[in-house]
């Protein structure tokens, strides 16, 4: 019997556990050759023919999320079904079961729990800085031309 391609061992997972849209699973794999290439860039990094950990893959997922998509990334991603990093881990996992992927025996799903917020992680790097706290009296307010006018009346 003939192995599966990608698209058809996806269409498989799917069909058994529907959480995620096959997208997510598109996503994973390209976020994991991202991540790859990411670390292979890293001069202080260990060698790059090596295996990428659960952390290092939500680093890198994340970094491509934001690449690929923009401030849109949470909502691409919770499209998809994944709202927290350990949906990320059962993604792997599924793909592990599958064959598509591998594992060290000390690779566990729990690898990705708590990784990081969604918001802090996806949202927060498009929100516009926040202001320091200024003392806003009449001297330091800025003024239009007709402010001016007015308060130059009263006096």
């Amino acid at each position: 019997m003939q192995k599966p391609s990608f698209i058809e061992a996806i269409e498989e997972i799917v069909q058994r556990d529907p959480r995620f849209d096959p997208d997510a699973y598109l996503f994973v794999r390209e976020g994991l050759d991202f991540t790859v290439k990411m670390l292979k860039k890293n001069p202080q990094g260990p060698p790059s023919h090596r295996h990428v950990s659960g952390q290092e893959l939500l680093d890198g997922l994340r970094r491509h999320a934001l690449e690929q998509f923009g401030p849109m990334s949470k909502t691409v991603l919770e499209q998809w079904g994944i709202k927290q990093c350990e949906d990320f881990g059962d993604i792997v996992f599924n793909m592990v079961e599958k064959g598509i992927l591998g594992k060290t025996e000390q690779d566990r799903r729990e690898d990705f729990k708590g990784g990081y917020n969604f918001d802090e992680a996806f949202v927060k790097p498009y929100r516009p800085a926040l202001r320091r706290a200024r003392s806003t009296t009449s001297t330091d307010r800025p003024r239009t031309s007709e402010s001016k006018k007015l308060s130059n009346s009263s006096n």
